[in-house]
């Protein structure tokens, strides 16, 4: 385009020459220099602190659409992060260093979000990256999505309105409490949340973090989980973490998927279980007269 203008000006100077004509007042006779330099194409990244109306693993700007949080929406943007040391290559996969690195960012940035931890209550969280020619082109943005869950059971996301922030601040009914699970047999088939002040037999007790172990080998070593949540249990209801703690309370366990534990998220979920009796009050500092050995 400049240089087709360039010649074009110079051709207009070689008439007005020609023909003994004078430049109108003003004019340098040089059209180059008045256009302005073209600005460089920024990249696209999505807004964080807004709402979804779908949830994607991969966001194009061309079908990129937020809603306003006190509409039904799917999950909240609660921050956008770079990822970097990435200069070329594909995108990341689940298991890599740089989408571990992410994962914690957006998991610590959900704490701050939520005032607490959200492995501790009906949520899920979510990280979503760039399309493959985005990526290409130079974008390594990831951003944290956070959405409201069905069930301990059901960690779909729901339609809910209004925003998440704070959402774990006092009596808050996304929290885990009291649960009266379902049995198929001596199987777990799911878990009833109820009022801790009615009939139950489950209560959830924390988180414990599984830093050091490989899917393969998490899976492969149920009774490490087992005595991990037995000692949350034990601190939670105030008893001694002994011999006698497993008559006093079982426990139940939900780690993560296969495909978050391979993004970095090795947040387990542990559970108080008592097998042989209803349970009418929370468990929690009830001491060994209030969760006796049995």
């Amino acid at each position: 385009m400049r240089r087709w203008l360039g010649a074009l000006a110079l051709a207009g100077a070689v008439t007005v020459l020609l023909a003994g004509c004078l430049q109108p007042h003003g004019a340098d006779g040089d059209l180059v220099d008045d256009w302005p330099a073209m600005r460089a194409p920024a990249l696209f990244v999505p807004a964080t602190d807004t709402c979804l109306p779908r949830i994607t693993p991969v966001v194009q700007a061309s079908t990129y659409e937020t809603v306003d949080c006190a509409r039904n929406h799917l999950a909240e943007a609660i921050h956008v992060g770079t990822i970097g040391g990435l200069p070329a290559g594909p995108r990341p996969e689940p298991g890599s260093p740089a989408l571990r690195t992410a994962r914690a960012e957006c998991d610590q940035r959900a704490r701050e979000v939520l005032g607490g931890d959200w492995h501790s209550a009906r949520l899920t969280l979510n990280i979503a990256l760039p399309s493959a020619t985005a990526w290409d082109g130079g974008a390594r943005w990831f951003r944290c999505d956070l959405s409201e869950t069905d069930s301990i059971d059901n960690t779909r996301p729901v339609n809910r309105t209004g925003s998440l922030r704070g959402a774990m601040i006092g009596d808050s009914p996304l929290i885990h409490r009291c649960f009266d699970p379902k049995l198929i047999g001596e199987n777990l088939n799911y878990m009833a949340p109820v009022l801790c002040t009615e009939p139950h037999r489950a209560e959830f007790v924390g988180v414990y973090v599984e830093r050091d172990m490989s899917w393969a080998q998490f899976t492969a070593a149920p009774d490490q989980a087992h005595r991990r949540c037995m000692a949350l249990i034990a601190a939670f209801a105030a008893v001694p973490n002994n011999s006698d703690l497993p008559y006093r309370a079982g426990s139940i366990y939900y780690p993560p998927s296969k495909r978050e534990w391979e993004e970095g998220d090795r947040g387990v979920r542990c559970f108080l279980w008592s097998d042989d009796r209803k349970l009418t009050r929370s468990m929690r500092g009830v001491g060994p007269q209030g969760l006796p050995a049995i």
